[in-house]
């Protein structure tokens, strides 16, 4: 998996660049603890990064105390570090604040360090305060998060791709390696959609009183991420019983071309949803009619079980099922443009 330079980590060097000035500003010794807190507290969409900090301030608060106390009776022991450590972990389990172990247990390591002295224990804990406030401000002031925009972008652009490897998916002019490769980009671009979805369909639970126009939104976004899972599925069956079975130059014709078919569908809809196609530009019911047939089709040639007939069925099917998912999509994106005049 490749790292690409984005947003999070210019934030990220930022919001430690802020902590160890903020730190050597307020004159508490070594910043390192605030930059650490800086660090881990970045995260991906202001509505996390405000539940992280609530939820933070309680654990490392907690943390910090049994610190102190355990530091008070154990100066300086490894085993008493580790205890608390187990102690803290256990609680912020607990309390479903997993997220947070992290930076709660720099931080009690940090302040059974001072040994029983509050002065040092208590510049420790605002340390890591410090790190964890100095993340959350330069992740609202700089390039906020925009995951809705960020979805859509990323939609496209992985269409693109699951678009290349399908349409040399039945011919196989790919060479195997890079298909490989391509394959791998693919699931892990559609994993980071799935990502993204999950953190606007966490704020939009959270709003009070969320918009209807927001929450249709949040269907089609959900649609799209099936399709595109869908589309992969197709590679999948293609790559594990398509080539297995015994085809026809002209059965090899009837799928490429259904698929090409649906391709287009897939990227016609795409369009749509961006209003840069003309009003009835997409003949939904001729496409549905055509998927219809070709699966009925496909189940007829093979309904005396020919040799691979089971494999082939199972092709057909998940592509049928794709262009049923396209279908619903179309549906909801028109929906959705009706909304937004």
């Amino acid at each position: 998996m490749t790292l690409t330079f984005g947003a999070r980590m210019l934030k990220t060097g930022l919001a430690v660049t802020l902590a160890l000035y903020a730190s050597l500003w307020l004159q508490m010794g070594s910043p390192v603890i605030a930059a650490v807190a800086a660090i881990f507290a970045m995260q991906p969409s202001i509505y996390r990064s405000w539940r992280h900090l609530l939820d933070q301030l309680q654990t490392i608060t907690l943390g910090a105390v049994l610190a102190m106390l355990a530091g008070l009776v154990f100066p300086k022991e490894p085993f008493a570090v580790g205890i608390v450590c187990i102690l803290v972990i256990m609680i912020c389990i607990k309390l479903k604040m997993g997220d947070t172990i992290g930076l709660t247990l720099v931080t009690v390591v940090a302040v059974m360090e001072a040994s029983g002295q509050w002065e040092f224990a208590v510049n420790r804990f605002v340390l890591s305060l410090i790190g964890i406030l100095s993340a959350f401000v330069i992740n609202i002031l700089v390039f906020p998060p925009k995951p809705r925009v960020q979805f859509v972008e990323q939609v496209r652009s992985t269409f693109d791709r699951l678009s290349l490897l399908l349409r040399t998916a039945i011919s196989d002019e790919m060479k195997e390696s890079i298909f490989r490769d391509e394959q791998r980009s693919l699931e892990n671009n559609i994993n980071s959609i799935g990502d993204k979805y999950k953190l606007m369909e966490e704020e939009q639970k959270k709003l009070k009183a969320p918009k209807f126009s927001g929450i249709r939104q949040l269907v089609v976004y959900k649609q799209m991420l099936n399709t595109l899972r869908k589309g992969y599925e197709v590679l999948e069956a293609i790559e594990e019983h398509y080539f297995q079975a015994s085809r026809s130059p002209e059965l090899n014709l009837i799928f490429d071309q259904h698929l090409e078919k649906m391709i287009k569908y897939h990227e016609h809809i795409i369009l749509k949803y961006e209003q840069k196609l003309k009003p009835g530009a997409v003949d939904a019911e001729t496409i549905k009619e055509e998927n219809d047939k070709f699966l009925k089709h496909m189940l007829d040639r093979y309904k005396d079980h020919e040799d691979g007939a089971l494999r082939l069925s199972i092709v057909s099917a998940v592509m049928y099922d794709y262009g049923h998912q396209l279908d619903r999509l179309n549906r909801l994106t028109g929906h959705s443009s009706e909304l937004a005049e």
